[in-house]
């Protein structure tokens, strides 16, 4: 597994590496790797890898604390659908969500997440959970993993019972005023409002005077006139 990770530090740039480190303010390592060049490692490592030993690398570059190694974990685990099985994937994925404390490597991981409750909706049961953590960030997840639900323009039943139990998450966070838990809320609405506008409206009117002004204004800002 070290393979990889040497492949990360050769293409790091010290002063970029400072930039990014001030820029994401977690401490832990910055190699000061670009996100094209991470994509161009993982498409090499997924094209040369069974799952098995994709699931197993990715588990190393995440245990390195490295933070472009922690987003390149949760690319190689990016994939639609996994043969045989998914779930040693996804298990990984849920060892990552308690140590979430930086939106991009937090986003990235909610990324490959996604992919997993897309495969197989029930595991949003897992998911609820989370929204009664004392970690802020992965209360966020919840949201970030389930913005697929956002994006059917006819979801089936099944969907649109997802749909709703995340909203009803989102309407429990709104009392919470931290940045990130009302811009996950703004996110999530924002994205509904292209496919379900009325369903976001219904939700501002009940929900929104309680929501941050610029949550308020993101959530709003793509529905259409009317």
């Amino acid at each position: 597994m070290s393979e990889p990770l040497a492949a990360l530090r050769a293409l790091g740039d010290a002063t970029k590496a400072a930039e990014m480190a001030a820029y994401h303010k977690a401490e832990r390592v910055y190699l000061g790797v670009s996100n094209p060049q991470i994509d161009a490692l993982c498409r090499d490592w997924r094209a040369g890898m069974e799952l098995d030993t994709r699931v197993a690398t990715a588990h190393a570059l995440w245990q390195s604390d490295i933070h472009e190694a922690r987003v390149a974990a949760a690319k190689l685990l990016t994939q639609a659908r996994m043969r045989p099985s998914d779930e040693p994937a996804w298990q990984e994925i849920l060892t990552w969500v308690p140590q979430f404390d930086a939106w991009a490597i937090a986003d990235h991981a909610a990324s490959a997440g996604s992919r997993r409750l897309v495969a197989d909706p029930s595991r949003i049961d897992s998911v609820e959970g989370w929204t009664q953590d004392g970690n802020f960030w992965v209360r966020r997840a919840a949201l970030t993993m389930t913005l697929p639900w956002t994006k059917q323009r006819h979801p089936s039943a099944e969907d649109q019972a997802i749909r709703e139990r995340v909203l009803g998450w989102a309407a429990a966070y709104v009392p919470d005023h931290g940045w990130f838990i009302q811009k996950a809320i703004a996110w999530w609405l924002r994205d509904l409002s292209k496919r379900d506008p009325d369903r976001v409206r219904a939700f501002l009117a009940d929900h929104g005077d309680g929501m941050k002004p610029f949550a308020q204004r993101e959530a709003a800002r793509l529905l259409p006139d009317g």
